[in-house]
């Protein structure tokens, strides 16, 4: 039987040794797990495997999914199995959120081909952001690490978005061109809907994106005091004018000053602007 590798980042928010070893249970005999020591390790351990096993399974949360894609020329299988906070690549692909039940599924599982995204040529996989969500971000990578080295919870979140929100007075203006479709005041591009686990309560961006298509954008034009209650303008696209465009190959945008850029919930810094682009048929997925 041809070998698989598990990637697995020890720090990330919900892997322990227990964890890891039902997931390992749950998969071949035939897969050699191996960890990350620091952030990048993931893709050169992916640019290591790709090509030579027979899948590559990878344990841990968006940010390091992240870098796996980063790593990868798409010939190789792969499997995301739910170790964050959140996991969204995980849940948006439908897998179970328990890391063992989403590993025996996918132990003889299905594969299927999917597009990612591109932002100034770096891969993400189900979102990018400019402005407000990456000031997100970004606010929440600098509250640091707990003592076992795992991230915030949402709690911290989403303490953190409302003082956001707060220090702008709830008043966002436009400071983003987007080229042939007009000003916003922050963007946000899918090429999935990722945010729609919470049911009802889900943030809804790109309502019909899909992993086998473009890019969608959502961008409001600006946001106001009287459209921020619940934040409903964002989660529903309700009360605020907005920009939005569905299965998009490439879109230019440029900013009015330098603006937080993050993709799959990593912050990439400041940017005077940006090229969003669609990768279609870019790398199979296990699911």
């Amino acid at each position: 039987m041809r070998q698989s590798v598990l990637i697995v980042n020890p720090y990330s928010t919900k892997v322990s040794e227990e964890r890891l070893a039902a997931v390992q249970a749950a998969l071949p005999s035939s897969v050699t797990t191996v960890r990350t020591r620091a952030p990048g390790d993931a893709t050169e351990l992916a640019r290591e495997f790709d090509g030579t096993v027979a899948a590559i399974y990878v344990f841990s949360g968006d940010g390091t999914f992240n870098e796996v894609l980063n790593g990868v020329s798409g010939r190789t299988p792969l499997g995301f199995l739910p170790g964050g906070g959140t996991s969204v690549l995980s849940r948006a692909l439908g897998l179970p959120r328990d890391p063992a039940l989403a590993a025996a599924r996918l132990t003889g599982a299905r594969t299927r081909r999917i597009a990612l995204g591109r932002v100034n040529g770096r891969r993400f996989g189900f979102a990018a952001g400019i402005g407000l969500d990456a000031e997100l971000v970004r606010g929440v990578d600098r509250l640091g690490r707990r003592a076992d080295g795992r991230r915030p919870g949402d709690l911290a979140f989403g303490r953190t978005a409302v003082g956001l929100l707060a220090r702008k007075r709830f008043r966002l203006e436009p400071a983003l061109e987007l080229e042939g479709l007009g000003r916003a005041a922050f963007l946000f591009a899918a090429n999935c809907t990722p945010y729609t686990y919470a049911g009802p309560l889900g943030l809804r961006f790109a309502p019909a994106a899909e992993f086998e298509g473009g890019l969608d954008v959502f961008a409001p034009e600006r946001l106001g005091p009287a459209s921020a209650p619940l934040l409903a303008w964002w989660a529903l696209g309700r009360g605020a004018r907005h920009v939005r465009a569905h299965d998009v190959d490439r879109l230019v945008v440029r900013c009015d000053r330098p603006m937080a850029l993050q993709i799959d919930g990593e912050d990439l810094g400041d940017v005077d602007g940006a090229v969003l682009e669609a990768e279609r048929d870019a790398v199979t997925v296990l699911y």
